[in-house]
């Protein structure tokens, strides 16, 4: 049986064809964090998601894993991390470059994020083809971080981005085929 929490965020998921550009159908998830019983349910389906995993930190990809991530490291009790577009970090990175299914982008780390073995989960909204998630654990592997788990809300499985993630296992709230 489906988990109503996962019902409620679906009502709240918005299809906005033609964005960024026309051919693609954004899965528009904002209504989900404006929504405070949905955000909720979202960050507690995530806690219970990496329960027994002892993350030392979150780290979020820009910019919805922010929120995301921020929320569900507050309530862990441990650090956040933003992974950010480039030149938005004020002190040393590491880059990384990576295809979108319409473009290329960067993404950077701190070069000193967190502490060698940190134990990492990582928290992005969408995982579409999976170059967003496998540029971040790059950074964290080189940021010197082990990352346990990668949460997505969504998952667009027709794309199979999960071929392409890290060795960590996932979690995706919601996978569209």
């Amino acid at each position: 049986m489906t988990d109503a929490r996962i019902h409620a965020i679906l009502e709240r998921t918005v299809d906005v064809p033609d964005f960024p550009k026309p051919g693609i159908l954004f899965k528009d998830l904002t209504p989900v964090f404006s929504d405070p019983t949905a955000f909720k349910h979202v960050i507690e389906l995530f806690l219970e998601a990496i329960d027994g995993k002892s993350p030392d930190v979150i780290v979020g990809i820009e910019a919805r894993g922010f929120v995301i991530g921020a929320a569900l490291a507050l309530r862990a009790g441990v650090g956040f991390v933003p992974i950010r577009k480039p030149g938005k970090l004020p002190r040393a990175t590491h880059r990384e470059s990576y295809a979108l299914e319409y473009g290329t982008d960067a993404l950077e780390i701190h070069q000193d994020a967190f502490a060698t073995g940190a134990r990492v989960v990582l928290v992005d909204d969408v995982l579409a083809t999976g170059g967003t998630a496998s540029a971040a654990a790059k950074l964290i592997d080189r940021a010197g971080g082990l990352l346990v788990h990668q949460l997505f809300l969504l998952e667009l499985g027709f794309l199979d981005g999960a071929g392409r993630l890290a060795a960590a296992a996932h979690t995706s709230l919601v996978r569209l085929t």
